[in-house]
């Protein structure tokens, strides 16, 4: 039995209170309620929040002293074995604040790292979420000492990162080399497939969005693929990628990316960035979004700054608000340009949707049966590159070649076409 299978059976449900530190550089409300599911979501029980507002956080413990000693009390009184920040802490925060309250200590990156950690299932995924909690912990291990050999389970010791805890900085510095190595072989592999995709006219439409906004409701609703969906943030981490045959015949290959979530680390969109990626190489791209959550239009900004980010501004993005069967009589989903509306859970909708991704599909390609003279040797050279070869035939007379060729080669092979 692993390790990673021992911490888990070990684990209990812990209590945890969250702290907020309200500068004014975002919405500390809403903030607060994520880091409520994402707690949920790694298997804790938020147990009660404590909000303060600063200009900016303590250098030494992130809260004040005053507030710092309220938290010790508190958790003192209740039982609560886990503080979570709702930020990034320094290792000096985090010594400071276990040594006065006690209490083990897991910041916002800590903590979605450790949600990673139980969700990766692929080879990809796995490498990426160690990667990760490796860079993470490394400028972290000072200052550790005997604590780096703990074995106690609990959220922010799942996964690779704890087992590296026990390692010097060197090995550990050797390991992320070793992933990023192992990393580069997997996004190379992906590079081929996708220019194989394109090159046999493959379609590709991406799911994007924030997480739980029911991308895999959706996928599992338009191709039957039975991906894991759950009401809870990331329930699925792993990309999943499935034919979708739409009413016009066309066949497009539909896939499924990793959530997004506000003020995501840092740390995660630079592990994750190649699974993102896929996006960006998608020619449609469908933003996903909670209909019914008031934070709606802040989570479509989300996704498309991302996207931004990634290059992907020139292809068709479809806002996709989902989950409209929850809206209430009163509620208002606001028009945006081509925006569809749909319920993933029930179906409705879901036709409109096709018809928006049927009209939005780039260069078709189409089935042709060609005699190309033998000097017209480039354009068959042509056809090989930018086509998908069926059959070649010599005769006498040239070359009879079946093909998929895209639409944009029209005028040059015309004069050739036979029945």
């Amino acid at each position: 039995m692993s390790r990673l299978d021992l911490h888990e059976m070990k684990e209990e449900t812990e209590r945890a209170l969250l702290v907020e530190v309200d500068t004014g550089d975002y919405d500390a409300d809403a903030s607060l309620a994520e880091l409520y599911e994402l707690t949920r979501s790694a298997g804790a029980e938020p147990f009660g929040a404590i909000t303060q507002k600063r200009p900016s956080p303590d250098k030494a413990t992130c809260v004040g002293s005053g507030m710092m000693q309220e938290i010790a009390d508190f958790c003192k009184k209740h039982e609560v074995n886990l503080l979570i920040f709702d930020c990034e802490l320094s290792p000096t925060q985090i010594r400071n604040i276990e040594e006065i309250s006690k209490v083990r200590v897991v910041d916002r990156t800590m903590l979605i790292l450790d949600i990673f950690a139980k969700r990766a299932r692929s080879k990809e995924g796995k490498l990426q979420v160690e990667l990760a909690q490796l860079k993470y912990m490394l400028p972290r291990l000072a200052g550790k000492g005997t604590a780096l050999s703990r074995l106690g389970g609990g959220i922010g010791t799942r996964g690779p990162g704890e087992s590296k805890l026990e390692t010097d900085r060197r090995h550990i510095r050797r390991r992320i080399n070793t992933l990023n190595e192992q990393l580069a072989e997997v996004e190379k592999h992906r590079g081929l497939m996708n220019r194989r995709r394109k090159k046999d006219g493959i379609i590709t439409v991406a799911l994007v969005g924030y997480t739980n906004a029911g991308k895999s409701t959706l996928m599992n609703c338009l191709t039957k693929a039975g991906v894991l969906a759950e009401n809870m943030l990331f329930a699925t981490l792993d990309p999943t990628a499935r034919a979708l045959k739409l009413p016009c015949g066309t066949t497009v290959m539909l896939i499924d990316t990793v959530g997004l979530i506000r003020r995501l680390p840092h740390h995660l969109v630079q592990a994750f960035r190649s699974t993102l990626e896929q996006a960006a190489e998608a020619d449609i791209l469908l933003n996903v979004c909670d209909a019914s959550s008031p934070e709606a239009q802040v989570h479509l900004k989300v996704t498309a700054e991302l996207l931004a980010e990634l290059g992907c501004e020139g292809r068709p993005i479809i806002p996709v608000f989902n989950k409209c069967d929850l809206l209430t009589g009163a509620s208002v989903i606001p028009f945006m340009g081509n925006s569809v509306r749909i319920s993933a859970a029930n179906g409705t909708g879901v036709d409109k949707l096709l018809a928006a991704i049927e009209a939005n599909l780039p260069v078709k390609t189409k089935r042709v049966k060609l005699l190309l003279p033998f000097q017209q040797s480039g354009l068959a050279a042509q056809i090989r590159r930018d086509g998908t070869v069926e059959n070649e035939e010599y005769t006498e007379t040239g070359l009879i070649l079946t093909a998929q060729v895209p639409s944009t080669m029209d005028n040059l092979i015309k004069n050739y076409e036979i029945e």
